[in-house]
């Protein structure tokens, strides 16, 4: 009888064992999942302003090294074609990480406020909705920024191209509000993570550390996207999914890692 019962124990033991084992290797909640592959950009579609949708000018996104890298070489002039490297997919729930550095001269013809200035853009519109001439998706920019002896600044502060937050229960109009972060000197790594929460709360967290907090990311009515994209939307102002996206502003930048989280709806932080 005794040997009847451990054979059975070793029996559901090895179940358990297969149930956990499908549970890590089926991408539910708990999983980090790569969207870049590190060798090409399969899966991810340019849009540069000034261009169709999949046009990639001057290779300004390419993949060195295992490493995304934006450059400007093609570039005589930035003129104001700033770029976004968009995932295939849309997300609602989830927390992104991204690992990277701003490194290099800023482009020629730049402006000055995109200096060591890049971001990841969140509950963004799809590539092909946007217009030839349009600079940024509508989205929730989450900048990324360094700090030098020219500029001092706060990093993964928040910006809001056609979108606007609530911040402490009030509707904010602001374009861009600060972080509580540190500044971020030289061209070391860092990692940045961004958790949002469908249409309730969004954090920036830099290394480690909450630095922003905001809620209800929604379409902005003064905005020329507003009336298509509320549309698309369902006639929904709100923002509870979209786009992900890496931006190209005129300053070189390096990303070698950019992986996702999905989160179970419900129950924000």
């Amino acid at each position: 009888m005794k040997k009847v019962w451990s054979l059975m124990g070793v029996v559901a033991m090895t179940l358990l064992l297969v149930s956990c084992n499908q549970k890590k290797s089926s991408g539910v909640e708990g999983d980090w999942v790569q969207l870049f592959n590190g060798k090409d950009l399969a899966d991810w579609t340019v849009k540069i302003k000034g261009y169709d949708s999949g046009d990639n000018f001057g290779n300004t996104f390419r993949v060195e090294d295992g490493i995304i890298k934006v450059r400007y070489e093609a570039y005589d002039s930035l003129r104001g074609r700033f770029g976004h490297l968009f995932y295939k997919d849309e997300f609602s729930n989830y927390k992104l990480r991204v690992e990277y550095r701003i490194v290099g001269e800023q482009s020629a013809g730049a402006p000055g406020w995109a200096y060591k200035n890049s971001g990841i853009m969140v509950h963004g519109q799809r590539p092909e909705t946007m217009e030839k001439d349009q600079e940024f998706p509508t989205s929730i920019e989450v900048q990324l920024l360094a700090s030098d002896s020219l500029v001092q600044r706060t990093n993964m502060n928040v910006c809001t191209p056609g979108t606007n937050i609530v911040m402490n229960g009030q509707l904010t109009l602001d374009h861009c509000i600060n972080s509580s972060s540190e500044n971020f000197y030289g061209e070391d790594w860092i990692t940045a993570e961004v958790e949002v929460r469908g249409n309730e709360v969004i954090h920036h967290i830099v290394n480690g550390d909450t630095v922003l907090t905001y809620n209800q990311p929604q379409l902005d009515e003064r905005d020329a996207t507003f009336a298509k994209l509320i549309e698309l939307n369902g006639g929904d102002k709100m923002l509870s999914k979209g786009t992900i996206s890496l931006q190209s502003e005129g300053h070189p930048i390096d990303f070698r890692k950019v992986e996702i989280m999905v989160l179970e709806a419900g129950n924000p932080k």
